[in-house]
């Protein structure tokens, strides 16, 4: 099994949220498709697991991986599809992120993602839908916005504009047809157009039209003369397709008038007046003058007048607003004597009812009467107007038929003829564009008024009664008038006739079209569910443009939650009683002979015969035959009709014998049971039988039993219907007594999920309760009894009307069988559903539900809003009665506005209509049921919960009643939203939101299962600390019951949105429960109180008595009890005695540096988080003792302040216990601050100084960690309301200031002058002021920040502005005039206080004799460049940092501070450097800020070095290149760090310049160290690898720069060095050295990632190999491979190999090359490898084979034998003879022991092997190879052979061998090619030898002289050997292998070379990154590490050289080299 699938069958353990936020994207990416395949699966819409997955979506839109983006797109469509409309509450979050990340993906990724929003839309979350849309056609990236436009374009198409509201899309089109890319214009074109085919062209030219562009106007003219027809939606939203069933199963049962289907699905008109914005008219009609013209004397000028408002209120929408003044205004004017002003007022009415509509009602009323009283005028003109006008009114809805019957009965009556046909033909018109149901309500009015004026003189007024009541009949029918009509003559009933003209016969036709109609579109829009999701681009509506059709993508259809339509024949019968059934459920006729021709032989004729005798027993016997031969049938579906049939001819259901009815009954009973499929036509053909054998006492059982079969064969509801009617029309009464009882037995098995409850409960109203068998009437009260257990009291609203006697006889049936709701459950199921039946009844809830719609009438609408309160009254019990009226069940249909009016009246003058509303309310919440939900929009909700707020208590009760109804109607999570922001109101008072809360607690106490509960986690702990007692109790009370459902683990989840104090009473609740468990005994848990010295200023000691907790939570109450003297009484109990022997703090497994690495370093304080209060808590419980983490965790204030006085007790015995621990001290001091308990606070504000006076005494210095944890905590506490704890907190901050550093204090005292307290930014300035006076030196560097100061001189405040003040005086008394450069821009005012306040202080200042502002500063100044000089001697010294704080790194070679120059450095570092020497200490020691004024210095003398590199400038450069690039290395951190934490970048570019400059110079790169050289190479790709540099101030030029400066190390350092330190960085760096934790990245990923940088390095010094071949010293870099191979071992290597390591494959590429060009001469540069070590290096193996592989492809010419080489190994295996001579050999190996002896660090061991030599070879003259050297040399060896020889004699080991004086140097003719020395010689006090490199030596032999080679045991390579055990093995070796040695063989010499060389190579085995190589006793860091570690003698791998012959040797070099050697 690969990783991968390791991985991923790991992950699948993992939690969702684990998972789908996994690191790893193919972990995520296999969640998302485990995700979509769960959703698939789910096909219950209310499955909890929606609710889970539904959060989770937002995350997921948004992976950087785009395969798993589209997976995540793949699972949210599938979620969406098994949802409903509930999780419209994820609907924004969700949309936002499509829009924010996926729309600008791959076109599959974009597809999905329209896919996704159709979704939504179909799920109702329209709003969410086009908001997100608002955001993306905004969106820069044309790409985008396409998308957006056409899944829009789509959305619009396929739902329509009753789903999609069409306003917002015409508000989005403008600032798209601007658009700078043309598919967008192209798109919103296709959407404008697609917006014309649903709302009509005209709406949609006079909206947008205005706000296009010519062009634009003339292309879309041209495109929608090609639109044509009405749109029609098909797709319908989610819960409409869920309806579509019962809808279709409805029509064809009932099939009388148009289902609802068809009002549903007809295209919406659309009315104009709703898309425009409402325009206000009265302001500009008060600026126009309208109300001086109107009082004119001239006409014109009052014609004018109203023009203008005629002008105004023509606009389509106008605002509402108060028009009463300007309609009395125009009535006035309607009566003026001028009719051409007359008209204009009249016109202007006219436009005011139509821009105001429904809002000019009250005014229509009004001036009514006046208009209909003017239409006496004769002037055409005017009559024209006042016409049109009325019309208007009508038509916009400002008047209805209901309103004007009153004025229409006046006007009729008007002595004018005119006045009186005028009027009747305005009602006339007003009845033909009235609705049907206002005529019906409205025409007992109208009729009698129209036959009176049948009867009138005036044939005009005669001829408009006759046009009004044909109207009246046209709409309502001539029924109606029927009574009235019997009134009129022969004559005038003709007439009225011929005026109906026959068209009273069209409504029964519009029906059935009607329906067939809405059948075909349910039809369509049913199969289009079914159809995946196509794309569809708007610009497709264009003319040339032909729609896109992509691929499908959606696979799961809609279909999936719908059933499918069933089809029939659509016809249906006009009785509702007889239901439409198809075509072959109603049996045909068949004769006998048909049936047994039918039969054939299945069953045997004899049976048949004997069936029609007429002997009883003859067909008892057939009829037992026939059941077993039916019984026998194995497949009985192909003959159950024919069998059904026989059994109903033969014997028949008029047979006599019981035993033959019986049997008869049994089989069909069979039949029933054993078919698949049962046809309904069989059941119609027995159920009449079947029903008179259930009559039968004697058949009974068997007949019941066979009905029930039949249910289960084709759904009751079938058998219900039909029985119906059967039980009906019956004659034998118990057939309908006995029927019920079936019934009951049948709801009892089937439930009512198959049954149509209104007919049932119809029947048993009008049938059974009416009957005057009283068997027939208990049987009914029985089966409503049952019905009342599945359906609830509900029934009882359906039987309001019956007898009072039967009423109370069910009451006691209901009482027997209680409601069980859903635990009901059927005992037997149905095999094939019965799809009409059990989808028409609706579920559970099946009780019919009335239409209201056409009552809520806008009359009653209006009684709602009236000005009169009885009005309103009478209008909310007019609800209640409409509600009652309907049995209290009512559908949502057309109550949308009702809940509006309610809602209004929820904020009513009067309390009682509020409580009558908030009845009326509860009662349609319990009539209405769930749909509530949607019709309210719940927005209702929240009003009902601010009545909450109300101070009578009788409001309140009833407020809860409402939420009650509600809570019964709508689950609890839909409330919780509404309730959870209610319950924050401050509004609602603490009377209130106590209610609430004791109303949550009490539904919360009745669940078990209520995630949702958690949502009110918040505000139920943030009340734990309300002021009202009550409602922290209550609050309290629901924080047990979420905890008890949600859990422990839940509720500490979701924590983190809480914060101060009531986070930690909450934690304090979960302690009981395991959360923060402590450690407490079962019985009482006591606490005792330490008691100690409060102060030195109080002398007595308290003692806190037992705080023990007796009762749960609560704390008993206590008592301080005092002392006298040393007396001290201690009540503890007896755990806490037994804590007393453990230490107070256990800091063993204490790791500082990891917590502090973990520390965010901010300025800015911030309360500290939940999981930070969590790692505390952790903390505390770890490394202090329990008593006392106990106490210090406590809620109680005294228990902490205990806690406090045990530390304080204890403190000078724990002094390095709280040191380790002080950043958890302090993080806890930190939560202390942050609470309001005064005592507490006091007592830590006295601790604290104590404390830091012991750190002080210790000379402890704070960290940056520390501070960042408790200084930005004292800084914004400090402007505490107290004016005790602000003087304590002063006190304290100038002691931390003392103790830590005032630089790096300076920048958290400025955050504080930012701080929202007023208090807390007097305190700092004031504290500016301090820092100012005692550290101006200190603090110069930041010196700019006195601008923020300088601000707070523009506060209100007085305070605040005279501390600014007093700050800026200080400035001024030390800067001098020097100071306005760093207060910023400043206004006159600004300037002139503080020019008033510098003068005063120079007065002061004058007073006092202290000289003059900044004379101070100047004397420093000049003192510093008399006295700076002396400091310049220093180097290598690192100073204190006064930088701001940084991330916490492991420093390399820091030594200690020489504090006595700390003041000279500080107080030039603020006046600049005036030279060389100041600048390099002011880079060295300054801040960040400070060190760019010593680098600009730096850049100047450089550019003069480099001007003239031959001076003497040059020379004095040089000199200090080491030190200054090591200045500068360090420097790089700090700069860095100090531009993240939000200072600019500036010093980071001014560092990283001087590298430059640095570095462009050839002779100063050479100049630099190794160890130097490491630590710039290794800052600079750590800083290059940073995440956090791209995000700096000029991130881009920094990086930039980092790269160029890499370059020029690498082109222009010392090729060695460079080489060097890159292999060696090859390895794993040590964490500590990373600039920042890592983020989401292992330190594995970290290492590679740099590795890689490493390696490109080394690839640009690789290339240029050839040409600097001779430039580097090989045997380093040979050294530096050889330790590398080595660190990873074969092991490592072969695994490495394998996997393509790419560091092993430079290290191998640099080696190849190597040889390549060195050919074989690369093995005399072997010197620093220990060759004869075993096993043997690593390195050997490479080189062979690299000379190997070279010489067989000729790319060298090898001086001997290709694969013997001149290590033992080779040649131990090897027979072939030398190519050279073994004296020519020898003769190489004595030259390389004369250069080991000519290097003064090798000299001794080169001493030794020659000696070695001189014994085993006597015949050999070694001073013949010396005749060039000089004589002083020859001496030099020949003296120290002699010293050899005593030693040898002696017994010394080389190590010890003291040699009078050290060789000359003549034999090295290149001091490039010198080995480095193994002896350390002064590691501690010489500053340069930092760079000094311990090399291990090797004795090479030439292989002719090896002929015999035996392996000795040797030291492991890896394992620190003492210096006894070697001395022994070196004894044992000596002893084994001297004796050995014969016939000139060189064996013994080599073993006895190989045991010194492995002690003299011993590498440190510690787990570090970088190896030690150890000679001497000192440590070497050969990777250029600068730590030193002396006189280690347990891991010296060789005895120390005697140090008076070291010093011996030294001397005589240092004589030897000056020429003054004395010859002894």
């Amino acid at each position: 099994m690969s990783e991968d699938e390791k991985l991923l069958k790991e992950a699948k353990k993992l939690p969702w949220e684990d998972r789908l936020t996994h690191k790893n994207w193919k972990v995520r990416n296999d969640a998302n498709i485990d995700l979509a395949a769960v959703c698939d699966s789910i096909s219950d819409p209310k499955d909890p697991r929606l609710r889970e997955f539904g959060p989770f979506f937002k995350k997921l839109l948004a992976d950087s991986n785009a395969p798993v983006q589209e997976k995540a797109l793949d699972a949210l469509i599938a979620f969406l599809r098994a949802a409903d409309a509930d999780v419209g509450r994820y609907a924004k979050e969700v949309c936002d992120a499509i829009v924010a990340k996926c729309l600008t993906g791959r076109p599959k990724t974009v597809e999905k993602a329209q896919a996704a929003f159709m979704l939504w839309v179909e799920l109702e979350a329209v709003d969410a839908f086009l908001d997100a849309m608002e955001k993306a056609i905004k969106n820069k990236v044309a790409k985008a916005v396409v998308p957006a436009i056409d899944v829009m374009f789509q959305a619009l198409s396929e739902f329509g504009t009753k789903i999609v509201p069409p306003k917002k899309l015409l508000k989005m089109l403008p600032e798209l047809f601007d658009h700078q890319d043309q598919n967008v214009r192209a798109s919103s074109k296709g959407l404008t157009l697609e917006l014309c085919r649903w709302i009509g062209k005209e709406p949609v030219k006079s909206i947008l039209f205005e706000k296009m562009r010519d062009t634009m106007k003339k292309e879309l003219e041209a495109e929608l003369a090609n639109v044509s027809g009405t749109a029609k939606p098909t797709r319908k939203i989610r819960s409409e397709q869920d309806k579509e069933p019962e809808v279709e199963n409805a029509s064809e049962v009932v099939g009388a008038g148009p289902a609802e289907g068809t009002v549903d699905d007809t295209p919406l008109e659309i009315d104009e007046y709703e898309l425009v914005d409402p325009v206000e008219i009265l302001t500009p009609l008060d600026k126009s003058g309208f109300w001086e013209g109107v009082k004119a004397a001239k006409w014109s000028e009052r014609k004018e007048a109203v023009a203008e408002l005629t002008k105004l209120a023509s606009t389509k929408r106008i605002a509402p607003g108060d028009f009463t003044e300007v309609c009395r205004t125009l009535k006035k004017i309607i009566t003026d004597v001028n009719i051409a002003v007359a008209v204009e007022a009249v016109q202007a009415l006219g436009n005011l009812s139509r821009g105001l509509r429904t809002h000019f009602s009250s005014n229509s009323r009004f001036l009514l009467p006046i208009l209909l009283e003017k239409l006496k005028e004769k002037k055409p003109t005017l009559v024209e107007a006042l016409t049109l006008t009325l019309q208007a009114m009508h038509q916009s809805g400002c008047l209805n038929l209901t309103d004007i019957v009153e004025d229409v009965k006046t006007a009729v009556k008007n002595k004018v003829p005119h006045v009186r046909s005028l009027t009747l033909n305005w009602v006339t018109y007003c009845i033909e564009t009235s609705n049907r149901a206002a005529i019906l309500k409205a025409h007992k009015e109208y009729v009698p008024i129209c036959m009176e004026c049948l009867n009138d003189g005036t044939p005009e007024v005669r001829d408009a009664a006759f046009s009004a009541l044909a109207s009246i009949a046209k709409m309502v029918g001539m029924r109606p008038l029927e009574k009235s009509l019997e009134k009129l003559d022969d004559v005038r009933k003709k007439k009225l006739a011929e005026m109906i003209g026959g068209s009273t016969a069209d409504p029964s036709n519009v029906p059935s079209s009607a329906a067939n109609l809405s059948s075909g579109r349910s039809l369509s829009s049913t199969e289009a569910s079914d159809v995946s999701f196509v794309r569809r681009s708007a610009a497709s509506m264009l003319s040339g443009k032909k729609p896109i059709h992509t691929a499908p993508v959606i696979k799961k259809g809609t279909s999936s939650k719908s059933v499918s339509t069933k089809k029939g024949d659509g016809g249906g019968q006009s009785k509702v009683s007889k239901p439409a059934e198809p075509d072959d459920v109603e049996p045909a006729e068949m004769s006998l002979e048909e049936i047994e021709s039918r039969l054939g032989s299945l069953i045997q004729s004899d049976t048949i015969s004997q069936l029609k005798s007429a002997v009883w027993k003859e067909r008892l016997e057939a009829i037992v035959s026939f059941k077993e031969q039916t019984e026998a049938i194995i497949d009985l579906n192909p003959s159950v009709e024919v069998l059904i049939r026989l059994l109903c001819v033969v014997p028949g259901w008029n047979e006599k014998n019981v035993q033959v009815q019986q049997q008869i009954v049994d089989i069909i009973t069979h039949i029933a049971s054993t078919a698949s499929k049962f046809p309904k036509k069989c059941v119609v053909l027995c159920l009449l039988g079947m029903s008179e054998r259930v009559a039968d006492i004697k058949t009974r059982a068997q007949a019941m039993k066979c009905l029930t079969t039949f249910c289960e064969a084709v759904g009751p509801g079938f058998i219900f219907e039909r029985l119906y009617k059967i039980m009906k029309e019956h004659k034998n009464p118990k057939v309908l007594s006995e029927g019920l009882l079936w019934l009951v037995s049948a709801v009892e098995d089937f439930g009512i999920s198959c049954i149509k409850l209104k007919d049932l409960i119809d029947f048993c109203k009008d049938i059974g309760l009416q009957s005057s068998a009283a068997a027939t009437r208990n049987a009914t009260i029985k089966l409503i009894g049952v019905l009342h257990k599945f359906v609830g009291p509900d029934i009882k609203g359906f039987l309001s009307d019956v007898k009072p006697a039967l009423l109370s006889a069910l009451d006691a049936e209901c009482e027997k069988n209680p409601f069980e709701g859903t635990s009901a459950v059927p005992k037997k199921t149905v095999k094939v559903t019965d799809a009409a039946s059990s989808l028409a009844s609706g579920g559970v809830d099946g009780l019919p539900r009335e239409d209201i719609s056409e009552k809520i009438t806008p009359t009653l609408l209006k009684g709602l809003e009236c000005s009169d309160w009885k009005i309103r009254f009478e209008s909310i019990e007019s609800v209640n009665k409409i509600v009652e009226e309907a049995n209290r069940r009512i559908q949502p249909t057309g109550t949308g506005e009702l809940f509006g009016a309610l809602r209004s009246r929820l904020h009513d003058s009067n309390k009682n209509l509020i409580m009558t509303t908030l009845s009326t309310i509860g009662v349609l919440a319990s009539a209405m049921g769930q749909a509530i939900e949607k019709s309210s929009k719940q927005g209702i909700l929240s009003d009902i919960l601010k009545c909450l707020g109300d101070n009578k208590k009788q409001m309140r009760e009833c407020t809860l009643s409402t939420l009650d109804a509600w809570l019964a109607a709508v689950h609890l999570d839909k409330m919780v939203p509404y309730v959870s922001a209610a319950l924050t109101d401050t509004k609602l008072g603490a009377e209130g939101r106590k209610d609430l809360f004791d109303w949550l607690s009490r539904q919360l106490s009745e669940s078990t299962n209520f995630p949702d509960a958690i949502h009110m986690l918040k505000p139920s702990a943030s009340s734990m600390t309300d002021k009202s007692a009550d409602v922290r109790k209550a609050a309290e009370t629901l924080f047990g019951e979420i905890l008890r459902i949600c859990g422990q683990e839940m509720v500490t989840k979701n924590l983190r949105d809480i914060q101060g104090s009531a986070l930690a009473i909450v934690i304090e609740r979960l302690k009981p429960h395991g959360a923060f468990q402590e450690s407490f005994e079962p019985g009482r848990a006591a606490s005792s109180g330490l008691t100690s010295k409060n102060s030195s200023k109080v002398g007595k000691a308290n003692v806190h008595g037992d705080r023990a907790s007796r009762h749960g939570n609560k704390t008993a109450p206590t008592r301080a009890l005092s002392t006298k003297g040393s007396r001290q009484e201690l009540i503890m109990s007896v755990q806490d005695i037994n804590l007393q022997s453990q230490a107070l703090l256990n800091v063993k497994d204490s790791n500082k540096d990891d917590r502090e690495r973990m520390v965010v370093r901010r300025f800015k304080f911030e309360e500290l988080r939940l999981e930070q209060i969590q790692d505390l808590e952790s903390d505390l419980t770890r490394y202090f003792r329990e008593d006392l983490h106990r106490r210090l965790l406590s809620a109680d204030f005294k228990k902490q302040v205990d806690g406090i006085e045990m530390l304080q007790k204890a403190l000078p015995s724990i002094r390095m216990e709280v040191i380790e621990v002080l950043d958890i001290l302090l993080k806890w001091f930190v939560m202390r601050f942050c609470e309001s308990n005064t005592s507490c606070l006091l007592k830590v504000l006295e601790f604290l100084p104590e404390l830091v006076d012991m750190l002080k005494n210790e000379g402890y210095t704070m960290t940056e960690a520390e501070a960042a944890i408790f200084l930005p905590c004292l800084v914004e506490k400090s402007g505490h309301n107290i004016e005790k704890v602000r003087e304590k907190m002063r006190e304290l901050m100038k002691q931390m200031i003392h103790m830590y550093s005032a630089a790096k204090t300076f920048p958290y005292v400025l955050e504080g002058l930012r701080s929202r307290n007023n208090r807390t930014r007097i305190e700092c300035a004031d504290l500016v002021g301090f820092l100012l006076d005692n550290y101006g030196a200190e603090i110069s560097g930041q010196l700019k920040s006195l601008q923020i100061v300088a601000s707070l001189t523009a506060e209100r405040d007085g305070d605040a502005r005279k501390a600014a003040l007093n700050t800026l005086a200080i400035g001024y008394k030390i800067l001098g005039e020097d100071i306005w450069r760093y207060v910023g821009k400043l206004t006159e005012a600004q300037r002139s206080m503080l020019d008033d306040r510098f003068k005063w202080k120079a007065r002061e200042m004058d007073k006092r004799k202290e000289g003059r502002p900044g004379e101070a500063r100047a004397a420093i100044r000049r003192s510093v460049r008399d006295n700076g000089s002396d400091l310049a001697e220093q180097s290598g010294v690192v100073a204190r940092s006064v930088a701001v704080p940084m991330l916490n790194r492991e420093s390399y070679g820091h030594l200690e501070v020489q504090t006595d120059k700390l003041p000279i450095l500080q107080a030039y570092s603020s006046m600049g450097p005036t030279d060389w020497n100041e600048a390099l200490d002011i880079i060295a020691y300054g801040s960040p800020d400070q060190s760019v004024e010593g680098m600009k210095v730096v850049c100047h003398e450089l550019a003069h070095a480099t001007a003239d590199p031959e001076g003497s400038g040059m020379g004095d450069v040089v000199k200090d290149a080491d030190r200054l690039v090591s200045c500068l290395a360090k420097k790089i951190v700090k700069a860095f760090d100090f531009s993240l934490n939000g200072a600019s970048s500036r010093s980071c570019k001014y560092v990283l310049n001087t590298l430059m400059q640095t570095f462009q110079t050839k002779t100063l790169a050479h100049a630099v160290k190794e160890s130097t050289l490491d630590s710039l190479i290794t800052e600079l790709l750590l800083w290059l690898l940073d995440e956090r540099v791209p995000q700096m101030d000029d991130g881009s030029q920094l990086l930039r720069a980092l790269n160029i400066l890499m370059f020029k190390i690498l082109d222009n350092a010392d090729r060695t060095s460079s080489f060097v330190v890159l292999i060696n960085l090859l390895l794993p760096l040590d964490p500590s050295r990373w600039p920042s934790p890592a983020a989401n990245e292992s330190l594995v990923i970290r290492n590679q990632k740099f590795s890689d940088l490493v390696v490109k390095c080394l690839i640009k010094l690789t290339k240029v190999l050839q040409s600097t071949i001779y430039d580097i010293d090989l045997d380093r870099i040979l050294q530096s491979i050889h330790i590398y191979l080595q660190e990873l071992g074969m092991d490592e290597i072969r695994k490495r190999a394998g996997a393509d390591d790419k560091p092993l494959r430079m290290v191998k590429t640099v080696m190849h090359e190597l040889v390549k060009l060195r050919g074989t001469a690369i093995k005399g540069h072997l010197s620093l490898v220990p060759i004869d070590m075993l096993p043997q290096p690593i390195i050997l193996a490479y080189i062979d084979l690299n000379l190997q592989t070279l010489a067989a492809a000729r790319m060298l010419t090898p001086s001997g034998p290709v694969g013997q080489t001149h290590w033992t190994d080779s040649t131990a295996n090897n027979s072939a003879p030398a190519t050279h001579s073994a004296d020519a050999q020898l003769k190489q190996e004595l030259a390389a022991i004369f250069k080991k002896i000519g290097d003064k660090q090798t000299s001794s061991i080169g001493l030794y092997e020659l000696y070695r030599i001189t014994q085993l070879y006597p015949q050999v003259d070694i001073f013949a190879q010396l005749q060039n050297a000089s004589n002083a040399f020859r001496t030099y060896i020949r003296d120290g052979l002699a010293q050899m020889e005593r030693n040898a004699a002696a017994g010394r080991t080389p190590s010890s061998v003291p040699l009078s004086t050290p060789p000359p140097v003549t034999l090295n003719p290149s001091p490039r090619f010198g080995a480095l020395s193994p002896v350390n010689t002064n590691s501690l006090s010489d500053s340069t030898n930092t760079n000094t490199r311990i090399e291990p030596t090797s004795f090479t032999l030439p292989p002719s002289y090896a002929e015999d080679h035996r392996p000795v045991n040797t030291v492991s390579p890896r394992g620190p050997t003492s210096d006894q055990s070697l001395i022994q093995h070196l004894d044992e070796s000596r002893n084994d292998t001297l004796p050995s040695v014969t016939n000139g063989t060189l064996d013994a010499i080599r073993e006895r070379m190989k045991s010194i060389q492995l002690a003299a190579a011993q590498v440190n085995p510690e787990p570090r990154n970088r190896p030690l190589v150890q000679v001497n006793g000192n440590i070497s860091h050969p990777y250029g590490a600068e730590g030193h570690s002396a006189n280690n003698p347990t891991q010296s791998g060789i005895l120390p050289m005697d140090e008076k012959a070291l010093s011996g040797l030294q001397a005589r070099m240092e004589r030897l080299k000056s020429g003054s050697f004395d010859f002894m």
